[in-house]
C-alpha cells in the first residue's frame, strides 16, 4: 500500500500532512513511530480504572499525534474524548462510546499501517 493510499483507507489527509512533513519518507518514519507511543496504553489503563484526568491527557496528546501526522478520523475521534473529559474529575456517561471510537480508529490505523510499503 502506498502512503497515498494509506491516509485514503484510515480517514486522513495526505496533502495536509506531506504539507507540514514535505517528505513521504519523513512522514513514514513518524508513522511507524506510532505504534511505540505508550499513550494508547495510558488512555486504555485510566479508562479502565476510571481516572478521567489521566484519561484527558492521554486522549489530548493521541489527539494532538493525530493532527500532525494528519490522521483526521482518529483526531476527530480524538477531540470528541477530550472534550467530554476536559475538567472531568470522574468519567462522563459518554466516555466509554468515545474510548470505544478512539480504539476502533486507532485500530483502523495500525492495520494499514501493517500494509504500508516502505
Amino acid at each position: 500500500m502506498t502512503i497515498r493510499a494509506f491516509y485514503d483507507s484510515v480517514g486522513g489527509s495526505y496533502d495536509d500532512v506531506m504539507g507540514r512533513l514535505s517528505s513521504e519518507a519523513l512522514v513514514l518514519k513518524f508513522l511507524r513511530m506510532l505504534p511505540r507511543d505508550g499513550n494508547m496504553a495510558l488512555l486504555d489503563a485510566a479508562m479502565d480504572s476510571a481516572d478521567a484526568p489521566s484519561a484527558f491527557r492521554a486522549a489530548h496528546t493521541l489527539k494532538g499525534v493525530a493532527l500532525n501526522l494528519g490522521l483526521t478520523a482518529f483526531a476527530n475521534a480524538c477531540s470528541e474524548l477530550t472534550e467530554a473529559l476536559r475538567g472531568s474529575d470522574i468519567l462522563p456517561a459518554s466516555a466509554p462510546a468515545l474510548y470505544t471510537a478512539v480504539r476502533r480508529e486507532y485500530d483502523r490505523v495500525l492495520t494499514a499501517l501493517a500494509q504500508l510499503s516502505d
